[in-house]
């Protein structure tokens, strides 16, 4: 038989079949409350569910079908759809009730065989898998194995880092650390994870270089890619905007701004220590928090009625607010309005709520204690302060609030620094690029975007 091209192709028609065949990702995140429209300030759910989310969606848009893969609790669905493309799939282990992060990974074996049996009877298969935290590193982990494809995994925080800042700033607590924090087991999984994963992800130079210092992992096993942002919902808007949003907010005078969950590590305390520096020269200044609670009753946390001792041992009832955390819709503009806004946490790998508002255009101070400011440039992109430092914090604030030069410095070039490094297209583009490179065998690609 003659062949020709048109023979050529009938031969071998289910070519253009297979080269249109979808390319499918697993997204692996196991604890929290994982969801389309998270609710933020739950028991662990924060900045990496939006990380989670937010990459998929941008994943989906380069052409791929994503499955987000968590636990199923609480009577939640086993199915939701997040976005075109993007699908959230619950597998249950370990009974119905909440498991902390700290210690679900006693059930992540339950979990991988439920989800194993899930993708087997789908018939799923993935181009690769990026787990998201040490629990669901575990289960990617098992899944890559399974179904023969790379895992990526991203930490986001590490457990050596996170035990040093504790043992720094609560030395008498040591004792107790492992009950609550169990950072002993956490470690001794995190090192297995790294050192059988296809490669790591950091998502700052300080962790990357932990990585190698804590771990003992290769240079070639670890790529650096920041998270991102949403650049269509978090951008700056005019001054008669800002002053519509102040309003709606209720800001009178000027408003130093932080927000996150009430957890030690947040810093929220040594905020207030250092917003009584800025109190005693600047008499229109407050400070406005809204702080999600990891208790299911936010009134009765203790952790929130020591910050409240603390804002009227100092006097400051009067200049600090205290709310309840912000609905995601309506972050953008609480950034907007901000005349300023902290991030004063005692240990923060990145920072995403301070990306996000230089995003918007505030002012912003971040910790020395955490990755972000070694990717900003001091007095331009952003100013930076020892948290564990009420003064240093307290002056650094004063600063942004004395000279309006260096708030406006801060707020354009805030804007144009998070637009030029950390929108989610360019964060998903890195992770394809990522896995490209472990599938050629090369590691880590040269079009792997570095952080300045």
């Amino acid at each position: 038989m003659e062949i020709t091209p048109e023979s050529f192709v009938e031969k071998f028609e289910i070519e253009p079949q297979a080269a249109d065949a979808e390319k499918r990702i697993a997204m692996v995140s196991t604890h929290g409350y994982v969801a389309a429209e998270p609710p933020l300030g739950m028991p662990d759910t924060g900045g990496q569910v939006v990380f989670v989310i937010e990459l998929s969606r941008k994943l989906a848009q380069l052409g791929y079908q994503v499955d987000v893969w968590t636990r199923q609790f609480e009577g939640q669905p086993a199915e939701e759809v997040v976005d075109e493309g993007v699908r959230l799939l619950r597998v249950p282990c370990g009974g119905d009730e909440f498991i902390a992060k700290e210690f679900l990974y006693k059930d992540i074996p339950e979990w991988c065989r439920n989800a194993l049996a899930k993708i087997r009877s789908e018939g799923l298969q993935y181009e690769f898998v990026n787990s998201h935290y040490w629990d669901a590193g575990i289960a990617g982990e098992a899944l890559s194995k399974s179904l023969g494809c790379p895992h990526v995994h991203t930490p986001h925080s590490l457990g050596t880092w996170k035990r040093r800042k504790m043992e720094t700033d609560f030395p008498d607590d040591r004792e107790s650390f492992d009950e609550v924090y169990n950072f002993t087991d956490r470690i001794k999984h995190e090192q297995k994870v790294y050192d059988s994963c296809s490669m790591v992800v950091a998502t700052s130079p300080i962790q990357m270089d932990m990585f190698f210092d804590d771990y003992g992992l290769p240079e070639e096993k670890v790529a650096m890619i920041p998270p991102g942002y949403d650049d269509t919902r978090f951008y700056p808007v005019s001054e008669a905007s800002r002053d519509s949003l102040r309003e709606k907010f209720g800001f009178e005078g000027r408003v130093i701004t932080s927000i996150g969950r009430l957890s030690r590590n947040k810093g929220f305390d040594l905020l207030i220590d250092a917003f009584a520096v800025v109190a005693k020269r600047f008499d229109d200044v407050r400070l406005f928090m809204p702080l999600g609670s990891e208790s299911e009753e936010q009134a009765e946390d203790p952790m929130l009625a020591d910050i409240v001792d603390q804002i009227h041992r100092l006097g400051l009832q009067d200049r600090v607010t205290l709310t309840q955390s912000l609905d995601d819709e309506l972050m953008p503009d609480f950034y907007r309005a901000s005349d300023l806004f902290c991030l004063p946490s005692r240990y923060e790998p990145f920072g995403m709520t301070a990306v996000e508002a230089m995003a918007s255009g505030a002012p912003t101070i971040v910790t020395t204690n955490g990755g972000l400011y070694r990717t900003l440039e001091y007095g331009k992109d952003a100013l930076y302060a020892d948290s564990f430092d009420a003064q240093d914090f307290g002056i650094t604030m004063c600063k942004v609030l004395e000279f309006p030069q260096i708030s406006r410095r801060l707020s354009e070039n805030g804007s144009n620094k998070a637009r030029s490094l950390f929108t989610w297209s360019g964060i998903a583009q890195q992770l394809i690029a990522v896995v490209e490179g472990v599938e050629s065998g090369s590691g880590k690609p040269e079009k792997l975007m570095p952080v300045a």
